[in-house]
């Protein structure tokens, strides 16, 4: 089944300037190479079939015409290619001469692009927006202008464009009116020397073009066989999408790039965001040529990242660790003045989600300048609290300079369970969730008597899996982590932990890092240790965070995200596992929304969240037929 990937190449072609015999053959090489690797879009750099360096030789009549005729032999040699070309020539149009990218596809000329933002001292000249009908050899009339698009007729979602070197340089780059129009897929076939700076510059402009326009961007830039009279030109080649360089060929490297454009993604994104708001005629005046593929589902190597919530650099993971814990303390900070509170009481048990909140409780008393003292972190040991967590929960809070309470929960539970007629050593839902509901109305009455705030600990992936108790964890007067997924909590606290210079606060935070995630409301084991594990009940947290990041963020079907889990994960988990718990996902990401349709406030972290009120706008009765019945069909 196809999954909206299409395999692009970019490729710089090794060219000896002014011989189009010699650079015929090497493009027509770089195109079958492509294909052959599974492109459907094959870019080549700017003039490759004469070379970008011929200078006054572009003035010759002789290399004038041998180069169309090598465009024509181009588009008959490539006859048997499943992909859209996309070739460099110098050709002559009404008189005038321009920079052109010519579209091939089944051997058929599509059209051709001239370039706009050229030399004022070259010998091209700019060429006009404005799309006309144009004869090119014996048997063509081409579609001849920069607004044009090549859409696919096998995938409506794939529609490229074309802009040559400077034109991406311009104020208002032509690509700008053509994702406006509709593409999705911009080509630059680029040529300019290298000099130091421009390697880095070069991404960044094709990796912010790709964001702005939300859009897949490939260019790729001359190298090898170019004159060096002047300057030397390195062959670098970038594929980027949506602001992420997916792929590229770093200067005087391979000179040829490959990877997956994910279109669905694009026109999804295009879809939910507000920014991108094409007026009705945006797309007038634009020339749009048919061609068609035949599309299957494609090999990636482009990187699935398995923790899309965690950048991978080290130095930019500290960065956003920094960024998000400001975020929160600001938050509660300024909750806090908003209500004129100067105390604040957070349930602590040892685990991570607890041991988070207090930590940005601390930044937030910090910040409002207030002793810390002001501070109530109360251990409610219950049923099945260890004297590991125990412990970590009272270190953690003396280091910090919080006051600590302890209220053991024990016997007002069994007098509850007295109440409402429940035997004790019936363990279910009712023993489990009434601890959690003690807990959370002792917070609560112990706020109301000093005057505080109740600080909220749950995280996004309990969130998005209901696993909290209605109005038992599940509540509070502002959850500072409610953005926050389960696998970025951990390296929030141990960002801390690195960071904090203190030696028992970093020795308590590490051990809460080596600590099973647990409710702890089972008894332990024999032997002290955790009895419940929430990973062997619900499945890892890693997993889901996957799963929550790509359904929501990209409105991804369950099929593709079974694919990308089963790439993110290969050597971890295998197919039936994953599958096992993303149906788990499924299940309980429908059947638990109503708990996320009253949930507290909380400040947003990132561009995946679940607040009723701002991010995610769901009825709690919705049915999860449809995709679960897509992954029983897998």
């Amino acid at each position: 089944m196809f999954d909206g990937f299409v395999s692009v190449a970019t490729r710089a072609p090794r060219v000896r300037v002014a011989d189009v015999g010699s650079n015929l053959e090497a493009c027509v090489a770089a195109a079958r190479e492509a294909a052959g690797q599974g492109a459907k879009v094959v870019v080549l750099s700017q003039l490759c079939l004469t070379g970008c360096t011929c200078g006054d030789l572009f003035g010759q009549d002789i290399l004038l015409d041998v180069a169309e005729e090598a465009v024509l032999s181009f588009a008959q040699q490539t006859e048997d290619l499943d992909a859209l070309l996309l070739v460099g020539a110098p050709l002559r149009v009404v008189g005038k001469l321009y920079n052109c990218a010519i579209a091939v596809c089944h051997g058929e000329l599509l059209g051709i692009v001239p370039q706009q933002a050229v030399d004022a001292v070259g010998p091209f000249q700019p060429g006009p927006e404005e799309v006309s009908l144009v004869p090119f050899g014996e048997d063509y009339v081409l579609p001849f202008g920069a607004n044009q698009l090549f859409a696919c007729d096998s995938l409506p979602e794939l529609v490229v464009a074309v802009e040559l070197g400077a034109d991406l340089l311009v104020p208002c780059a032509p690509s700008v009116a053509h994702a406006l129009a509709g593409a999705t897929l911009i080509a630059n076939l680029a040529a300019a020397p290298e000099i130091v700076g421009k390697a880095a510059r070069d991404r960044a402009l094709v990796t912010l073009q790709s964001a702005q326009l939300l859009c897949a961007y490939a260019s790729a830039s001359a190298g090898a066989g170019e004159s060096t009279t002047d300057g030397v030109y390195a062959g670098q080649c970038l594929i980027a999408e949506a602001g992420t360089l997916l792929a590229q060929a770093e200067p005087f490297g391979a000179q040829a790039a490959l990877t997956q454009v994910d279109v669905d993604l694009l026109a999804s994104e295009r879809r939910r965001q507000d920014s991108f708001a094409p007026a009705d005629d945006a797309a007038d005046g634009y020339w749009v040529s048919d061609f068609d593929l035949e599309l299957e589902e494609c090999h990636l190597t482009r990187e699935v990242d398995p923790h899309p919530f965690t950048p991978q650099d080290p130095a930019e993971r500290a960065e956003r660790c920094e960024a998000i814990l400001n975020i929160q303390a600001h938050g509660l900070a300024e909750r806090m003045g908003a209500i004129g509170s100067k105390r604040a009481v957070i349930g602590i048990s040892g685990g991570l989600d607890s041991t988070l909140a207090l930590l940005v409780t601390a930044r937030a008393f910090d910040l409002l300048g207030l002793e810390r003292s002001g501070i109530l972190a109360i251990t409610m040991p219950g049923f099945g609290t260890t004297d590991r967590t125990h412990n970590n929960a009272w270190q953690l809070s003396e280091s910090l300079g919080a006051e600590v309470r302890e209220i053991a929960i024990g016997a007002s539970v069994r007098q509850h369970f007295a109440d409402i007629g429940h035997d004790e050593t019936v363990r279910n839902a009712a023993y489990e969730n009434a601890q959690a509901r003690e807990r959370t109305q002792i917070l609560m009455d112990v706020a109301n008597d000093i005057g505080g705030l109740v600080v909220g600990t749950g995280d996004l992936s309990e969130l998005a899996l209901g696993w909290a108790t209605y109005n038992g964890d599940h509540m509070s007067m502002y959850g500072v982590n409610g953005g926050v997924p389960k696998t970025l909590v951990r390296h929030l606290v141990r960002h801390v932990a690195n960071t904090c210079g203190d030696e028992r606060e970093a020795q308590v935070l590490l051990d809460v890092l080596d600590t099973p995630v647990s409710p702890e409301l089972l008894p332990a084991n024999e032997d002290g240790t955790i009895a419940q594990q929430t990973e062997d009940l619900v499945g890892p947290y890693e997993l889901h965070d996957f799963f929550v990041y790509q359904m929501l963020r990209y409105g991804m079907r369950p099929r593709k995200v079974l694919r990308l889990a089963c790439e993110a994960f290969a050597g971890s988990y295998d197919e039936q596992t994953i599958l096992k718990w993303l149906r788990v996902f499924y299940r309980r990401f429908f059947s638990q929304q109503f708990k996320r349709s009253c949930s507290p406030d909380g400040p947003a972290i990132g561009s995946v969240g679940l607040s009723p009120r701002t991010a995610l706008r769901m009825p709690s009765d919705a049915s999860s037929r449809l995709w679960l019945a897509e992954l029983e069909e897998l």
